[in-house]
């Protein structure tokens, strides 16, 4: 591990307790910052109500009012997703009432661009839909930072990803084995590529926060490399004492099959090509194999190539930062 990895470890990696609620209250009464919390959803009725319930109860209320603005991003779910989250206090905005002119593409990180046209929070905290048992910590313990450093820009949370009983044969979970791409994929690329980023414990988490500032002049991979595209890019514009991470404890969520987990690693793996060379993959598609009734089955599937450009640049955003 590089030094200067070492030193950022010492320096900018905290628990969520280093940061009392209190204090985060204080520091945002004196900045004025406000907050904006935006859950992407894709057919998670089974999480996001409870999701949306806990941190409005203890981050929204009069006497803790950390979150100004909580936001449900529906991708097209085709459950209950947009009821649940609406019934339990958020604000439930579909992917395509967003930027209209512009049709959507499947992905994640679609999602999470457009968001920044349906928010207005100076900081932006993204919180996965899935999360089962969650804690308002995990948003307080990421925004926290941003609110009492003005040098902080980016912040992810780290934390323990048990594996569920059955995802590795056991009848027990297995602690700390989930994040099963982070370790085969992204982990590796950072270290040989951008080995400045080698100290981040969960590099691919979708719980992280930033500034406004900053995330509206970041390109946004369209789908699974998302995560990792905005880490290094962040790295890329504000340098790596501008990052952060925060611990918020263990992380319960759905897990996906082997194969959602390779079309996740191809997209990633692309995500990570172009930063490095600014070309495009030869051949951006992945097969898998099913075993079918007369032996395996090729199924190919594209790779997300599409990224959208920073937000800075779409007219609608400039023409409402302007108003």
């Amino acid at each position: 591990m590089l030094e200067e990895v070492e030193r950022w470890l010492s320096s900018r990696s905290w628990s969520a307790a280093d940061r009392p609620l209190d204090r985060l209250l204080d520091a945002k009464r004196q900045t004025g910052r406000t907050v904006s919390v935006v859950l992407p959803a894709l057919d998670e009725e089974a999480t996001v109500g409870a999701i949306v319930t806990a941190i409005r109860a203890g981050l929204m209320t009069s006497a803790a009012p950390l979150v100004d603005e909580l936001v449900v991003l529906d991708s097209g779910s085709t459950d209950r997703t947009a009821e649940v989250a609406a019934a339990a206090g958020a604000r439930v905005v579909h992917r395509d009432a967003v930027l209209p002119r512009l049709p959507a593409v499947p992905g994640k990180g679609e999602v999470l661009w457009r968001s920044l046209l349906a928010t207005t929070g100076d900081i932006v905290c993204f919180i996965d839909a899935d999360l089962r048992e969650f804690s308002p910590s995990f948003v307080s313990g990421i925004v926290g930072p941003l609110l009492t450093d003005p040098d902080i820009q980016f912040v992810k949370a780290m934390y323990d990803r048990p594996l569920e009983p059955g995802f590795d044969g056991s009848a027990a979970g297995s602690p700390g084995q989930g994040g099963r791409v982070t370790e085969l994929v992204a982990r590796p690329l950072l270290n040989l590529h951008w080995p400045q980023l080698a100290g981040f414990v969960q590099p691919l988490g979708g719980e992280y926060a930033a500034r406004r500032s900053l995330l509206e002049r970041l390109p946004f991979p369209v789908g699974y490399g998302v995560e990792l595209g905005l880490l290094v890019d962040a790295l890329h514009t504000v340098g790596l004492d501008a990052l952060a991470q925060v611990d918020v404890g263990v992380r319960k969520h759905r897990h996906q099959d082997g194969q959602a987990l390779g079309r996740m690693a191809a997209a990633i793996y692309r995500t990570a090509q172009l930063r490095l060379t600014r070309g495009h993959l030869v051949r951006p598609r992945l097969t898998q194999f099913d075993r079918g009734a007369d032996g395996f089955v090729a199924r190919t599937t594209d790779v997300d190539t599409e990224e959208r450009p920073p937000m800075a640049e779409i007219p609608e955003y400039a023409a409402r930062r302007a108003a």
